[in-house]
């Protein structure tokens, strides 16, 4: 290990380079490091890299999930809970059927049970690679808001499946209701652990003294914590590190300073992305050794292979979107749903196309033991692999590279707005200058008339203009100040669980610029 650290450095320097490039040439970066890590394997002398699934599971994939749960608005998963439940969970089971079907028809050796293990491994569209290429192009904000609940669910509805498809192949049977008892405790018991977890971490930032490291390091260690603890009883530790995410990044304001806030972000967003650089990599530099496993079966045969599980995939994910807005226009007859307007042709198609695979497949197909319990070969296992690795690689680079044209050939309605984020943006500063100014004459009349800062910023709010510190600022106005910048947020927050519609990215914004005036005094 020692010796090949100069080679991983220099990875993390690749990574770094490749993403410049990336952002360049309007490329999402996941298919670059991909193609990269594809082309540094064939270097003559390059370290063979072998990728242990719990690496990836253990030391990747908590923090990642966790990141994930606290960028999310919680408002826009609840508001259109019904399609991403659907999408995270219903949908992952359909096309993990579709793909077990085709693998059983099409691909010899392959039962049932080895395609419903394969279906597993497959089904879960990465939402790393989908962020990546959003980026590049403007959606509405329901569709980014659907893929990123969507990502935060599948890998473990997908997850849970593998378990089940795993016990199957190894014992050659299934048990329904002993496999319904497990997905219950799998589900109730991942997410109630994740709760569970989520408070202690919550009340321990809330009532310990610590500063602004030491609850960023209780950050690193909640979604492990998570994680390992919900995985030890046998319950989704996916699920567990979601919902005590979710919990906490709702709850942040009441517990965590405006310091802590600050740094966490800069800190977490570094971290992320470090991490999903190297996977990426890390996927492209495996190819070797998953080639070597493939036996008597044929190159060609099983870039085939993969190649119909890909098109599966695609046809049967698609198939769904369609699906799904078929049902919301029958139920919206019976039951009030999230948006009664039709969506067209054209938003199912986009989100059809939005499934590129990454990470977590990959890891969940490394994790298939080399032989059973009896001592006999896992049956297909290389070519399992195989699959899932071109699975991978021409979703990345198929749907990855023409995913931006598609959006922007289709020209997708933006049925969000009413106003345009400027407007919201300009409403949002003439309201909440408004409300500050409000409490501050009301609640301190007195105090507004001896101090000249508080004059001051009482003219700034007046006609919204940029706020001049100078450091003759009072404690006592310093004091002031800092209860008007709580009582701002308290009325920002108000506002977004008020009103659904708002954008909650809006809200977030001013939240952030409040965390900055509150930081700003500590240097005055």
């Amino acid at each position: 290990m020692l010796e090949h650290f100069p080679f991983y450095l220099s990875l993390i320097v690749i990574i770094v380079l490749l993403i410049m490039l990336a952002n360049k040439i309007k490329v999402a970066y996941p298919v670059l490091l991909v193609v990269a890590g594809l082309a540094i394997s064939f270097i003559p002398g390059i370290p063979v890299i072998r990728i242990d699934p719990e690496l990836i599971f253990i030391i990747f994939l908590p923090p990642l999930l966790y990141e994930a749960a606290w960028a999310i608005s919680w408002k826009e998963l609840w508001h259109w809970r019904r399609i991403i439940g659907s999408f995270a969970f219903i949908v992952v089971f359909f096309t993990a059927l579709s793909v077990a079907f085709v693998a059983n028809h099409f691909i010899p050796g392959f039962s049932l049970a080895l395609g419903f293990l394969l279906g597993g491994i497959v089904s879960p569209p990465d939402a790393v690679s989908a962020g990546a290429i959003l980026k590049f192009v403007k959606v509405p904000r329901r569709m980014s808001s659907i893929l990123e609940g969507e990502s935060l669910l599948n890998d473990a509805s997908s997850l849970i499946i593998f378990r089940f498809a795993m016990i199957a192949v190894a014992t050659g049977q299934f048990i329904w209701y002993e496999a319904a008892l497990s997905f219950s405790w799998m589900l109730i018991g991942g997410v109630g652990i994740g709760l569970l977890a989520g408070w202690l971490f919550m009340k321990a930032h809330k009532y310990l003294p610590t500063d602004a490291n030491m609850d960023i390091v209780l950050t690193f260690v909640a979604p492990y914590m998570m994680y390992i603890t919900a995985e030890s009883v046998h319950s989704s530790g996916v699920l567990a590190v979601v919902s005590g995410g979710l919990l906490l990044s709702n709850k942040r304001h009441s517990f965590l300073s405006s310091t802590s806030r600050l740094r966490g972000v800069n800190v977490w967003e570094s971290l992320c992305f470090v991490l999903n650089g190297l996977v990426f990599m890390l996927i492209g530099l495996d190819l070797p050794e998953i080639t070597a496993g493939l036996g008597d079966v044929s190159i060609w045969a099983a870039i085939g292979y993969g190649a119909l599980i890909t098109l599966t995939l695609v046809i049967a994910r698609i198939i769904s979107c369609y699906g799904a807005v078929f049902t919301t226009l029958i139920a919206r007859n019976f039951i009030t749903v999230a948006d009664t307007r039709h969506p067209g042709y054209r938003s199912p198609l986009v989100i059809g196309w939005t499934g590129m695979r990454g990470v977590v497949s990959l890891a969940a197909a490394l994790s298939i033991p080399v032989k059973l319990d009896n001592g006999i070969p896992f049956p297909q296992r290389n070519l399992i692999l195989f699959i899932t690795f071109i699975v991978i690689l021409l979703t990345l680079l198929v749907q990855g590279l023409t995913l931006p044209f598609l959006i922007r050939k289709v020209k997708l309605p933006d049925f969000d707005a009413t106003i345009s984020e400027e407007e919201a943006d300009l409403q949002i500063r003439q309201q909440l200058s408004a409300h500050a100014l409000g409490y501050l004459r009301t609640q301190y009349a007195t105090q507004l008339n001896e101090h000249a800062f508080l004059q001051q910023l009482a003219r700034k709010w007046e006609d919204n203009s940029a706020l001049q510190l100078d450091n003759g600022i009072t404690t006592a106005g310093k004091a002031v100040y800092i209860d008007l910048l709580a009582q701002q947020r308290q009325w920002l927050l108000l506002k977004n669980s008020r009103e659904k519609t708002f954008d909650e990215e809006i809200i977030r914004k001013h939240l952030v610029y409040i965390d900055l005036e509150e930081e700003k005094l500590r240097f005055l």
